[in-house]
């Protein structure tokens, strides 16, 4: 029997991108390139240098870097398709820029004095050598099944929108466009992480930023333009609520982005309305508690971010790079969230024909929400602007990308492998690290399943998150604030917080994929039941309080620790030198820029409250 030969074809009916759109993207990726060639050849084959850019990046660099990252696919893709499906809730959590202020002046001074490598080494200095291995095992995981595995998809969902004829044909077997963007993401980004570490990732992060921004400005623009403006935005989405899906909405519950103003329907013919940033998946207690244990922990003790201000050479360079981040970190309510909004406004008013095809019409893909951000790239923009707005989607998916590869690839190097071959050469660890990598990719490829199955992929990484997150919130927090809590107490706190988060996960995973058996759920009024409604902010709350009662009870239940061993890393423990050090290192306007960051912060809370 004859074989078909490979073919990899994109009809001209599907394709949405010009000539002009990949002179664009042709145009982006050479720039990046020649970053990457000139990182290259800059580069010492040593571990401070690949891991850390040899500890010398600008403040500037450390801010766009820290923010690119976090910017990624699961802002792009997730926040947008959010704003698109759930309204302006999600909004809540991408205000906690104040979160990298408490990086900025609460731990930073610790990191720097330290001069670790990773966030289990620092937790090491402070408790215990066992501590170290369950951070850096329960990091690992957490960037398999979040950040990777949440990169890896938005890429297919991006190719999936705009190349949706894209297929691969090897006999029988089709590979569709989702999966040949997911892989092509992998490829690019892997290509020069492992090549320039955390030097390319960086000084590339800093280029992207730019497209990022310039990108995401114009397509909220042409949207706003197309609809009408911000006016007729809050008009439709207002009116419509700004939950938007209503099968989510409890019966006579009316969502804006007021705030509460009255809790029951005193008032006849009136319904009870909820604040804009609440609504029936993110209530008010949740957003209040759950998210900024997140916030806090994923801005200050995740090896994701921590790393690129680990990489400068001094406590005031780490300062400033920290807030210029928080301050760049006041856009994605704008840029991404907001664009998700205007693409449900312009598909439920017909202003756009397309996109209420795509959301609305009769064959429309349910999901189809998750890629309002392409879509609104696909309906809206002109050819050539097109193509500089996919090179900034691209750039947010390989930005976040190469940042947790080389995250991953430093917490295996640094904290584990190079515990078990403590006489490996420079070389051989910055190899091992590069193979880790490419291993923890595959697993994250095999999870992707998961996500796809998930109630929207920001959503989705918010979940995870949460169940993973609160007790290594708990050991950094009290650990830095509380010198008499010791290492029994910070290993018992991980290992149950870490127990209950995951057992979670393997109850919610069989219900998310909709395996046999499990189509509906569990039995209701079962304990499985009960463990997978509980809302999981709810569950993360629970977490959180646990692993802090556990921290605490065993610690005080324990001999004290050696107070002499853990100088300079606690509040109860610094020194008349480091205060001086520390005091030494910011002047006006680290202050000034502080205050203005907060100041945004409180004027977005203040404009959206109606």
């Amino acid at each position: 029997m004859n074989t078909p030969p490979l073919i990899l074809a994109a009809a001209q009916t599907g394709t949405t991108l010009t000539g002009l759109d990949w002179l664009a993207i042709a145009l982006y990726f050479s720039i990046l390139l020649g970053v990457a060639s000139w990182v290259v050849r800059r580069n010492k084959d040593t571990t401070t240098d690949y891991f850390l850019a040899g500890r010398n990046l600008g403040w500037w660099v450390i801010g766009a870097s820290i923010f690119a990252s976090n910017i990624g696919s699961e802002h792009i893709v997730g926040l947008a398709g959010s704003g698109a499906k759930d309204g302006v809730a999600m909004a809540h959590y991408e205000l906690h820029a104040w979160c990298l202020l408490v990086l900025a002046w609460v731990f930073v001074p610790f990191y720097m004095r330290s001069l670790v490598f990773t966030m289990p080494e620092f937790l090491e200095r402070r408790f215990c050598v066992k501590s170290r291995y369950v951070l850096s095992i329960v990091s690992l995981v957490t960037f398999i099944v979040s950040k990777i595995a949440v990169g890896i998809f938005a890429g297919g969902v991006v190719f999936a929108t705009l190349l949706p004829e894209l297929k691969l044909q090897l006999g029988s077997f089709v590979i569709d466009s989702f999966w040949i963007g997911s892989v092509l993401v992998i490829v690019l980004t892997g290509l020069y992480t492992t090549l320039g570490g955390m030097r390319a990732v960086a000084y590339n992060d800093a280029v992207q930023v730019i497209i990022l921004i310039g990108g995401s400005a114009l397509l909220t623009f042409y949207g706003l333009h197309q609809l009408g403006g911000w006016g007729e935005l809050k008009r439709i989405c207002g009116s419509d609520m700004f939950n938007l899906w209503k099968p989510m909405v409890p019966a006579g519950v009316q969502s804006t982005w007021s705030p509460i103003l009255e809790t029951t329907s005193a008032v006849a013919g009136q319904l009870p309305k909820q604040a804009w940033y609440f609504n029936n998946n993110f209530p008010w207690l949740g957003m209040a508690i759950c998210a900024p244990v997140i916030g806090l922990w994923y801005w200050c003790t995740d090896q994701y971010i921590v790393q690129r201000a680990l990489g400068a050479p001094n406590e005031q360079t780490a300062r400033r790079g920290s807030i210029f981040a928080a301050f760049l970190k006041l856009f994605p309510v704008y840029l991404f969230l907001i664009p998700g909004l205007i693409c449900y406004a312009l598909a439920k008013s017909g202003k756009n024909a397309g996109l209420a095809d795509a959301l609305f019409g009769p064959n429309a893909d349910p999901n189809a929400s998750q890629g309002a951000f392409p879509l609104m790239v696909q309906h809206l923009l002109p050819p050539g602007l097109r193509g500089i707005v996919v090179a900034g989607l691209l750039s947010a998916l390989m930005g976040s990308l190469a940042g947790v590869f080389n995250a991953c690839s430093t917490l295996f190097t640094v904290d584990l492998y190079e515990k078990w071959k403590p006489k490996s050469t420079q070389h051989e660890l910055v190899r091992m690290g590069r193979i880790a990598t490419a291993v923890m990719v595959l697993i994250a490829l095999c999870w992707l399943p998961v996500v796809k199955g998930a109630h929207g992929l920001y959503g989705y990484l918010q979940a995870v998150q949460g169940y993973l997150a609160p007790p290594i919130f708990v050991v950094f927090f009290f650990g830095v604030f509380w010198k008499r809590l010791n290492a029994q107490g910070c290993l018992w706190a991980m290992v149950v917080g870490f127990i209950i988060g995951l057992f979670r996960m393997l109850v919610d995973t069989p219900v998310t994929m909709k395996l046999t058996g499990f189509a509906n759920g569990y039995t209701p009024g079962s304990f499985l039941w009960i463990v997978n409604n509980i809302n999981f902010q709810y569950f993360s709350i629970i977490i959180t309080l646990v692993s802090a009662v556990v921290m605490v009870t065993v610690s005080y239940m324990t001999q004290a620790p050696d107070y002499q061993k853990i100088q300079g890393l606690t509040f109860g423990t610094i020194t008349d030198a480091n205060r001086v050090d520390t005091r030494a290192s910011w002047d006006w306007r680290e202050v000034a820029a502080s205050a203005v960051v907060l100041a945004f912060i409180l004027g977005a809370y203040l404009y959206f409250r109606g």
